[in-house]
């Protein structure tokens, strides 16, 4: 197997941010009208990053870079739901602040986990696909369209999972809206990084893959 300078440092960063931004999910903030869970501002991240994965690798390591970020947020909720019915020491006295902020509904997790799953995978096929059919050029529209459909993927994907039966229907188109315009706004504004960014990774990782006849089955990582 080839080895690369960056990939390994690249996935840190990845799982790093997508661990970050669901940490930061446990906070909201509100713009006029729209209310946002604060992971928004990083999670966008993740998708630039796997678009950066297939783009310069391959859709076989960026599989490899979604499961290793799958595992990370397995781990932090596990760790974190330890750390939470611990006991505390009798001289700490934030107990219910470390609980509240740290306690998610199983449900909310579950979501966040199913909807980065098959969003991420959605996201690194469409970029492998579009990258063959386009002969490797307008790498800025793919990088937008695989946004475009992998996030309306995710996003409606946690709404279902976390809130269907919770949530009038009305609102749940409303959260969708505002929350996918936001992210693929957040692509499109950093394409002007990205893009010379992956440049520069082709050519210092001498790689520029094409997944022609990739089995695209995200369970094999071989």
């Amino acid at each position: 197997m080839k080895q690369y300078k960056y990939y390994s440092f690249i996935t840190g960063i990845f799982c790093a941010s997508l661990v970050i931004s669901n940490i930061l999910d446990t906070k909201f903030f509100q713009i006029g009208d729209y209310a946002f869970p604060a992971g928004i501002i990083l999670f966008p991240i993740v998708y630039v990053f796997g678009d950066i994965f297939t783009e310069v690798y391959g859709y076989s390591y960026s599989r490899k870079a979604i499961w290793s970020g799958l595992l990370s947020l397995v781990f932090l909720i596990t760790f974190t739901s330890i750390a939470t019915i611990l006991p505390p020491a009798p001289f700490w006295h934030s107990q219910d602040s470390f609980s509240l902020i740290f306690a998610k509904v199983p449900r909310i997790v579950i979501a966040s986990i199913s909807a980065y799953f098959i969003g991420e995978f959605v996201n690194s096929f469409t970029i492998a696909k579009l990258k063959v059919i386009q002969s490797g050029k307008t790498m800025p529209l793919r990088f937008v369209a695989s946004t475009l459909i992998g996030q309306a993927v995710d996003t409606s994907s946690f709404l279902i999972i976390a809130f269907a039966g919770t949530l009038p229907m009305n609102e749940m188109m409303l959260i969708f809206l505002s929350a996918w315009i936001f992210k693929v706004m957040w692509e499109i504004i950093a394409l002007p990084f990205s893009i010379p960014f992956v440049k520069w990774l082709k050519k210092t990782e001498n790689e520029d893959y094409y997944d022609a006849k990739t089995d695209f089955n995200p369970f094999k990582l071989r």
